[in-house]
């Protein structure tokens, strides 16, 4: 799984909307060469963090909170799940994603989970 971070501050304080519309150009063609290489499985945009309500559970009681879990600079902001067969396959696809330039990218394996029977 690809999984993007980005200041959304710094994004939407800097970022002209010309600017803003070319770099969802450059996502949607991303997601094309993620498919003509056969790697791309999905993918999805978040609301942003602002939009996050988080749900703990402390001693057999729920809390909500609305926002992110936590206070921090960059927020998660989308996703891709690939299809490779290495990781270093899976980090060059990482590398080209216009998210690695302007936060940071990070790659995970999907655990793999016994079958039930």
């Amino acid at each position: 799984m690809i999984l993007i971070y980005t200041d959304p501050a710094a994004r939407s304080a800097t970022m002209p909307e010309e600017q803003g519309a070319a770099l969802m150009r450059e996502y949607i063609a991303y997601g094309d060469s993620l498919r003509e290489a056969g790697a791309y499985v999905d993918a999805a945009p978040l609301e942003g963090a602002d939009a996050a309500t988080t749900v703990r559970v402390r001693d057999g009681q729920r809390l909500i909170s609305d926002g992110p879990f936590a206070e921090t600079r960059e927020v998660l902001g989308g996703y891709y799940i690939i299809d490779c067969d290495s990781l270093d396959g899976a980090l060059d696809h990482a590398a080209r994603c216009p998210g690695a330039r302007l936060g940071s990218v990070e790659v995970r394996p999907v655990m793999a989970m016994p079958a039930r029977t």
